[in-house]
């Protein structure tokens, strides 16, 4: 029968004494030169009005598979403060760094719900507002001319009564509207009308609501800018960048950049992750 020498026995023995230790809460074992033992940021993925989740589907993908823990929480939609509420404390339930990236509307409520987080070490915007105080939806669509958004609500927006409510609506996007705006000419018509079906609404009120202290005075952003943007004027998304001091990204792609550039938007999303270490 083969037999290992005392030596070798030694080897063996201690070598599995350290993975007994690994399996020990807080035995990390012994450092090795030239390893970064800092854990990756996890992604919090946030979508914007007349969408969901899946928007983010391609980035995600491309986000996992470059090693990172993504969650795509869903926005609610009812109102700046009340969804930055909800996300907040989802990202209470967080352990560790967090990068949070915000798409359109999300941009509103990241930027008010990331305010005195410490576990938020960098804020994304991608083709989104980038709000300063008293700033609204309506107001920085119309800052600067060249939004779809901008026409007479009635030719924008089926309403839905909110039970219950009698001030606020549920606005849906028209289907004739939503491929001009979000798309351009960058989907196939077929894909816009699956994406205009699943759109979730957003309540009316969150159009005036005016936004609080930026979370990006203090938290270090990075902005994602689509040149043919027909929602937020791609010039005044380099305005709110600038004020906030965003590193910032053109990229020749529609409102709806994540999904037919995801791998530029992935790219921003990781050098803002990759800042944080």
């Amino acid at each position: 029968m083969f037999s290992l020498s005392k030596k070798a026995r030694r080897l063996a023995m201690g070598a599995a004494g350290v993975a007994v230790l690994a399996g020990v809460a807080g035995f990390a074992g012994p450092a090795i030169a030239g390893t970064n033992s800092a854990p990756k940021p996890t992604v919090v993925l946030v979508h914007g009005a007349w969408a969901d989740g899946s928007s983010w589907d391609q980035v995600t993908a491309k986000l996992q598979h470059d090693g990172y823990n993504v969650v795509v929480p869903p926005n609610l939609l009812t109102g700046v403060k009340t969804d930055a509420a909800d996300l907040r404390s989802y990202l209470n339930t967080i352990s560790g760094p967090v990068v949070l990236v915000g798409h359109s509307y999300a941009g509103m409520v990241i930027t008010t719900a990331a305010l005195g987080d410490k576990q938020v070490k960098a804020l994304v915007y991608v083709d989104a507002y980038i709000p300063a105080k008293g700033d609204s939806v309506l107001s920085l669509t119309g800052a600067k001319p060249g939004s779809v958004f901008a026409a007479p609500p009635a030719t924008l927006f089926n309403q839905v009564p909110i039970p219950g409510n009698t001030k606020e609506a549920n606005l849906y996007v028209k289907p004739s509207v939503f491929g001009k705006a979000f798309a351009g000419t960058s989907l196939p018509a077929k894909e816009v009308a699956v994406v205009a079906a699943r759109q979730r609404p957003l309540a009316s009120g969150a159009l005036e609501e005016k936004s609080g202290t930026p979370a990006w005075s203090t938290i270090p952003s990075w902005s994602v800018i689509g040149k043919q943007d027909a929602v937020i004027p791609p010039a005044e998304q380099v305005v709110m960048s600038k004020r906030a001091k965003a590193h910032t990204l053109e990229i020749n792609a529609p409102h709806l950049s994540m999904v037919t550039a995801p791998g530029a938007v992935s790219g921003q999303i990781e050098s803002a992750a990759k800042a944080t270490d």
